[in-house]
């Protein structure tokens, strides 16, 4: 039997070097010059430290292209309210989501169950496994996942 996994998977070598360069621009750009402006990064969650609103959307749009061009899906991080953190300065969080969480694993599989295609899908653990007698049937069922529109970021993994 034919089988594929559907997962949500950040590649974290691509989001260091994005987090790098949007450093490296953070320090080399004009607006910057004499504030406090720093980006941390702790391979879990990435935190934004300014001094006003301003400067915390701009290094959050710089840090966005930046991912974006390194082909990081912005969709695999939960942006946070900018809250005060001591003196003047205010942090923001960008939590990381690796995985599938329960209910949008449940919603893939009644989309897939709802598509009356000849193939069985199982949660297991943080991805969905599909599996079928025929390749054809496993690449329709990619086509109407990709097509679902779900908040997570999904890749087709290890077809079989």
């Amino acid at each position: 039997m034919a089988s594929f996994d559907i997962v949500s998977e950040v590649n974290i070598q691509e989001v260091d070097n994005a987090v790098n360069q949007a450093r490296k621009e953070v320090e080399g750009r004009y607006d910057f010059k004499g504030s406090q402006a720093e980006i941390q990064w702790d391979k879990k969650e990435i935190i934004l430290l300014a001094e006003d609103d301003y400067k915390i959307e701009a290094m959050g749009s710089i840090l966005q292209s930046k991912l974006h061009r390194r082909g990081v899906d912005i969709k695999s991080f939960k942006f946070e309210k900018a809250e005060p953190a001591g003196g003047k300065m205010l942090r923001q969080k960008l939590t990381m989501v690796q995985g599938i969480e329960k209910e949008v694993a449940k919603d893939i599989v009644k989309l897939i169950k709802d598509s009356k295609l000849k193939v069985q899908p199982q949660i297991m653990d943080d991805k969905v496994r599909v599996t079928a007698k025929s390749i054809d049937e496993l690449q329709e069922t990619i086509a109407r996942v990709k097509a679902g529109g779900f908040a997570v970021p999904l890749q087709f993994n290890n077809m079989r």
